[in-house]
């Protein structure tokens, strides 16, 4: 086998939890040609990802976004891949899959695909156990579900890898001479309402950090996010500063060299894991046995158990279970990570 396609289009978090794949692809066939399709947006976070070789690029959600499809189809054909894995598992990733004309063109079964149809389009599945995706009971994190999928070829590979370059853009240096080098990174934002952590108690926080540790708080923004941002800072009492518009090198170099992140299930967390930055995950609607660190001295936490509301965008309950975690309890658990960290 001489060359692979990845088609993972997005979100942030998910391309993180894709890469270990590209990895594993790459160290068992070194001399192959590994490209990804993957959607416009997050292409800025994949250029700093090197074990791909080209990145394919697709317009989803403008104007030329029906274009971009039929000339992505187009160029996908004209590349000759041995194999395809569609690590997505919506019908439109698995169509673009299957437009490359591989051989073999690789996807999960049936109970792990977002969109059951999905499955029509794929020569091989990969079931990775249990009751499907969203199996309450289930204990394998996504990673080692994207990884599972390689056996269909030969390939095991047990160790997550993620090669991702840090660059110490001019950005981070100048927001690092605002904070200090030892700064705690605080990400409100997510793109499901119901996983973003109230601003107060982000802000409550950022006092205990400082009076316990000495640490100023970053409070960094995606788009949208940046009233949210300014809420936590000021609900802060001055122990939080607003990090200014950053790209994706600013980010992962200012996450990169944070002495711990506190996060909710959103694409900047799963970047701190995956870089070995000491983390604090805070999860409602999402559990952190499927979507969570993977680091053992990492701390999550957690209401998912009382949740009623799992894999939803929205809360459909009568509280917001994420408003049962007092900050207390999330400096507690920063506490722990923290004398990890220095062990």
């Amino acid at each position: 086998m001489n060359s692979f396609l990845i088609v993972r289009l997005g979100a942030l978090g998910d391309i993180v939890h894709a890469i270990p794949v590209a990895a594993a692809l790459r160290r068992a066939f070194p001399s192959a040609r590994i490209d990804w399709l993957v959607g416009s947006r997050q292409r800025e976070f994949l250029d700093l990802v090197p074990v791909v070789d080209r990145r394919l690029v697709i317009r989803e959600r403008d104007a030329g976004a029906g274009r971009s499809y039929l000339s992505a189809m187009g160029e996908l054909r004209r590349h000759r891949y041995d194999v395809v894995f569609d690590l997505q598992g919506l019908l439109k990733s698995a169509v673009l899959a299957r437009a490359a004309g591989a051989a073999r063109v690789v996807g999960f079964s049936t109970p792990y695909l977002r969109e059951r149809l999905a499955r029509l389009f794929y020569t091989d599945a990969y079931d990775p156990g249990g009751r499907g995706m969203y199996d309450p009971d289930s204990t394998l994190h996504v990673v080692q579900a994207n990884l599972g999928m390689l056996t269909v070829i030969g390939l095991t590979s047990q160790v997550a890898e993620f090669p991702i370059e840090r660059i110490d853009s001019a950005g981070a240096r100048e927001i690092r001479g605002r904070v200090g080098s030892r700064y705690a990174l605080l990400n409100p934002g997510a793109a499901w309402p119901n996983k973003r952590w109230p601003a107060d108690r982000f802000g409550a926080l950022a006092l205990e950090l400082r009076a316990q540790h000495g640490l100023t708080s970053l409070v960094c923004w995606g788009p949208g996010e940046e009233s949210l941002a300014r809420d936590v800072v000021q609900a802060s009492s001055g122990a939080a500063v607003l990090a200014p518009a950053t790209s994706i090198a600013d980010l992962v170099s200012l996450i990169g060299t944070a002495a711990v992140m506190v996060s909710g299930d959103t694409g900047p967390a799963h970047i701190a894991a995956a870089l070995g930055t000491p983390l604090v995950g805070i999860y409602g609607p999402t559990r952190p046995a499927r979507n969570g660190p993977w680091a053992p001295d990492d701390v999550t936490v957690s209401r998912s158990d009382a949740c009623q509301c799992h894999h939803l965008r929205r809360c459909r309950a009568a509280r917001w279970c994420l408003l049962d975690i007092p900050a207390s309890e999330v400096a507690n658990a920063v506490d722990r990570r923290l004398a990890a960290a220095a062990r």
